[in-house]
């Protein structure tokens, strides 16, 4: 007779809930029966056909639990897609985000690059207007100044002809009064 080993508990969350008052049913994942067959056909007895097929059963039923166990639940893969969905949500929100401000100190950068450039046409508008006056004051003070040279020359030159008109007076009278000296003394 061909014994299987007593089903093992399965895991709460591969279980339905049911209404009934029996363990739920082992279920074989391949054709036991004819496995059977198979390896009383190649010559081996009912004993040992018996042994590997419980070895093989608890062996498989083993495999089957730990693959379950590592797996998720749809209700966990739900939160998992959920969570992603939320952080995927979160990290465009935090983009979009990053963009505005991105924009924003762009636009700030923008403006303050225009300031600086006009403050710069102003002050060297400035310095423009600064530079000819100043260059106007100094062509006034150079026509003065040309104004007094030529007001001392104009002087100096009167002062010449008025200082040789005295001198060749002067001259005149001491030679007339020396010549009138030499006559009466004679």
């Amino acid at each position: 007779m061909l014994r299987f080993p007593l089903p093992l508990p399965v895991p709460r969350h591969l279980l339905a809930w049911s209404f009934s008052s029996t363990w739920p049913r082992h279920e074989s994942h391949f054709d036991t029966h004819h496995f059977v067959q198979r390896l009383e056909h190649e010559g081996l007895n009912r004993a040992q056909v018996e042994g590997i097929m419980s070895a093989m059963a608890e062996v498989i039923d083993e495999s089957i639990r730990n693959m379950t166990s590592n797996m998720d639940t749809k209700a966990d893969q739900k939160k998992h897609h959920y969570t992603q969905q939320v952080d995927v949500a979160q990290i465009k929100s935090e983009l979009q985000l990053m963009e505005k401000n991105d924009l924003r100190l762009r636009e700030e950068i923008t403006c303050t690059q225009a300031g600086v450039r006009l403050d710069l046409n102003l002050e060297k508008g400035r310095l423009r207007e600064e530079g000819s006056g100043q260059e106007l004051k100094i062509k006034e003070v150079d026509t003065r100044i040309e104004q007094e040279i030529a007001g001392l020359r104009t002087a100096i030159q009167a002062s010449k002809a008025t200082t040789l008109q005295y001198l060749v007076g002067f001259v005149t009278g001491c030679s007339a009064l020396l010549m009138a000296y030499l006559r009466f003394r004679v």
